[in-house]
């Protein structure tokens, strides 16, 4: 049995990781070979409050990309799996996973769904079942095989935004990429303190910006100014 590493990067997270590791181990409780890693970046209390699970702590540079190839350096599995903080896989995942890869395949994600039932957040869920690159996103998760994420040489450590479009089309390069059936449920924070219609816009232009080639720079400043 091949042992899954779940790898999640965190940035002052105190309001929230209790909740999110607490739901993991629960989820994972009687399922053999299984890490749970936390690559955090925090200046806040979220590393005391980590330190009250089993979980596995590895300090990091800020950036998600640095982090999450950080994790990536600790885990023991050929199986990666990479979750954010505010994110809850469904009950089955481990099985899903396991699953996938045992049939060939080599990377994927999960369809997404909102913990909120606004008619437009869940229209943004339905749309994460479409093999579209502007329909996907690091909520939904992400598996791969430790063998193609060393192949593909992980996570950009340049980029920090877009880094999960960035690694999807480097995976679509060498080996297809999979939606399961299943959703994760995330949480729809950033929506509530942005507006939802204005957030999405927000997101379609950095979508824009990204595929017109803008240096990372600008990107980072428009998000900066525009997205709390």
């Amino acid at each position: 049995m091949q042992t899954i590493s779940i790898i999640i990067p965190t940035c002052n997270e105190e309001s929230i990781i209790a909740e999110t590791i607490e739901q993991l181990l629960r989820l994972t409780e009687n399922t053999p070979e299984v890490e749970i890693i936390v690559s955090d970046s925090s200046t806040d209390t979220t590393p005391c409050i980590l330190s009250r699970f089993p979980v596995i702590i590895g300090n990091s540079a800020k950036g998600r990309s640095q982090q999450m190839n950080n994790g990536a350096r600790l885990a023991k599995g050929a199986i990666l799996y990479f979750l954010h903080a505010d994110t809850v896989p469904p009950a089955t995942f481990i099985e899903d996973i396991r699953l996938s890869v045992a049939t060939g395949k080599q990377a994927g994600c999960f369809r997404m769904r909102f913990d909120d039932n606004h008619p437009l957040m869940s229209f943004f869920g339905w749309c994460t079942q479409f093999p579209l690159m502007i329909c996907r996103g690091g909520d939904q998760s992400l598996f791969i095989t430790k063998e193609l994420f060393q192949a593909i040489g992980g996570f950009n450590e340049q980029l920090l935004l877009m880094e999960d479009y960035d690694i999807i089309a480097r995976i679509e390069q060498c080996s297809q990429f999979h939606i399961l059936d299943k959703d994760v449920t995330t949480s729809a924070r950033k929506y509530h303190a942005n507006g939802i219609i204005q957030l999405q816009a927000m997101f379609g232009a950095l979508h824009l910006m990204n595929a017109l080639g803008f240096p990372q720079e600008e990107m980072i400043r428009f998000y900066r100014e525009n997205i709390v």
